[in-house]
């Protein structure tokens, strides 16, 4: 079996995506390794513009036959990671909007009971 060096890099890229899953995003460590891809990624992307042969010697290394297919293929793992973070993210806010329901729904119970015993109660 002839393994490419773009299956390994696929892999590596969706195991990535799966440990992001799993990693809590609240922390300054996180953002700040998130800047850091994207200062990466800002590189890249002007190396490719200036010199759109790098890209394709790039590709051609790693067994991608072009530059196209392999920005392609960056771009699907970018995404499935985009949509990894937003779907943990949406529940971490929906658990907070729950929360927040319940204390606020509590609280007006209590108001209310209070408001019906009375002032001298």
């Amino acid at each position: 079996m002839d393994v490419m060096w773009i299956q390994v890099v696929l892999l590596v890229g969706i195991g990535v995506v799966a440990l992001l899953l799993n990693r809590s995003t609240a922390d300054a460590r996180h953002q700040a390794i998130r800047r850091l891809m994207l200062l990466g990624f800002v590189l890249a992307a002007a190396v490719s513009v200036m010199v759109p042969q790098w890209l394709s010697a790039v590709a051609n290394r790693l067994g991608v036959g072009r530059g196209a297919d392999l920005l392609l293929y960056a771009l699907v793992i970018a995404f499935l990671s985009y949509i990894s973070t937003s779907h943990r993210r949406m529940n971490q806010l929906s658990a907070k909007i729950t929360a927040l329901t319940r204390e606020l729904t509590l609280t007006e119970a209590r108001l209310e009971d209070e408001r019906r015993a009375g002032p001298g109660a």
